[in-house]
């Protein structure tokens, strides 16, 4: 047996105290009393599908709103990171301002402004449209096309924008920046990990960004913290993994720094015992150590988190099944226990919807966005619902 070391027993000391304080989180108080006063479609190309967004409000007022835009359904070549803002809390909204449009997919979109008011839009590159392009490809040439020729045709020109054999160099988890309020924007650059709605800052200064090492070999699942305001980050350090768990099988994460400064990281996961329910994990060392993941009896993905000005936590998280729609928690002891749900929205007509994110207008007074595929239109919109704490 090796020897160990003082630092180690501590740090696993730690970590196995952390893991024992979670055998409350099942508890769940009522659902908070609340009213949703509009839900409206704020996308202004109802010909372009659109998904995966993330809300913030700025300091000075402004809601911003990133996603996935361009598209022509779930899953294709043409996805590009777009961005819409509000001057009116949402009562308009701004047409769509391209930020990235690189040669393969441009996917899931999060946007954080730091401490010093810079802007950070986080997204990924996939070629997972590639598949369906083959399969395309062959049909036409048996006779028997699955694509129509036009769309087919586009498809090959969008692929063609990067040489054969050369797809997978354009890979990645990348970041832009905006140091002035977002009229000029940086070159995307590589980071070391993705989650839908990116980083959140810390009360040291520090941001923290939980996600997945997308195109990694082993495809860590872990974090990283930016010390220059997310000009660089830390090499991603893994998370723990549920015992009986397969790690491949979590996604998509978000963190946030509750008032007890304890972090807290929900994960969506597809394990067979867990699937599609809402795991967790907390740190109460900074992010020295982490607490074994663990169920908080929510099904339902991803979350975003978010912390509110009375410092209760908000977790919002799209629901794939009955009632279909977006919902949101509330927790008043920093993340240990989560209310019952509050249905924001369930009246949906498809499971292709969610990735809600919320943002505080003023104290109780939220606007949650999401993407959500709407009857009669094969093309997913943004979707925004004002609601209130009553």
């Amino acid at each position: 047996m090796l020897p160990v070391s003082r630092r180690t027993m501590l740090s696993t000391s730690a970590a196995a105290l952390i893991a024992s304080r979670t055998t409350d989180t099942l508890a769940a108080g009522p659902a908070p009393k609340f009213h949703v006063d509009e839900i409206k479609t704020i996308s202004l190309q109802s010909d372009r599908y659109h998904g995966w967004p993330t809300l913030i409000r700025r300091k000075n007022g402004e809601l911003m709103v990133v996603c996935s835009g361009g598209r022509q359904s779930h899953v294709c070549p043409f996805g590009r990171v777009e961005l819409i803002k509000s001057y009116d809390d949402g009562a308009t909204w701004t047409y769509a301002r391209t930020l990235l449009d690189g040669p393969i997919d441009d996917r899931d979109a999060g946007i954080l402004e730091t401490a010093k008011g810079t802007l950070l839009v986080s997204t990924f590159t996939s070629l997972a449209y590639e598949p369906g392009l083959q399969k395309a490809v062959a049909s036409a040439a048996q006779g028997n096309a699955t694509m129509p020729p036009e769309q087919l045709a586009k498809w090959q020109g969008a692929h063609g924008r990067v040489p054969d054999g050369q797809h997978k160099q354009h890979l990645g988890c990348w970041m832009l920046r905006s140091e002035d309020g977002g009229l000029n924007w940086s070159p995307a650059y590589q980071v070391p990990l993705n989650s839908p709605h990116g980083p959140v800052n810390l009360s040291d200064g520090r941001l923290f960004y939980p996600g997945v090492d997308l195109w990694g070999k082993g495809r860590k699942v872990g974090y990283s913290f930016s010390e220059d305001d997310g000009k660089s980050w830390t090499p991603l350090a893994e998370f723990p993994i549920r015992k009986g768990d397969d790690g491949s099988a979590y996604h998509e994460l978000h963190g946030v720094e509750a008032a007890d400064g304890r972090l807290v990281v929900q994960i969506r996961t597809h394990n067979k015992t867990y699937n599609r329910e809402t795991l967790q994990t907390h740190s109460t060392d900074g992010g020295k150590s982490w607490a074994e993941p663990y169920s908080i009896g929510v099904w339902g993905l991803p979350s975003q988190l978010l912390r509110l000005s009375d410092d209760r936590l908000l977790m919002s998280y799209g629901h794939r099944r009955a009632p279909l729609g977006n919902q949101a928690r509330l927790s008043d002891d920093n993340g240990k226990t989560w209310s019952e749900p509050m249905i924001i929205q369930g009246d949906a007509s498809s499971g292709d919807l969610g990735y809600p994110s919320t943002a505080e207008i003023e104290p109780g007074h939220f606007a949650t966005v999401w993407y959500e595929k709407l009857k009669g239109n094969k093309l997913a919109q943004l979707r925004m619902a004002k609601w209130r704490l009553a």
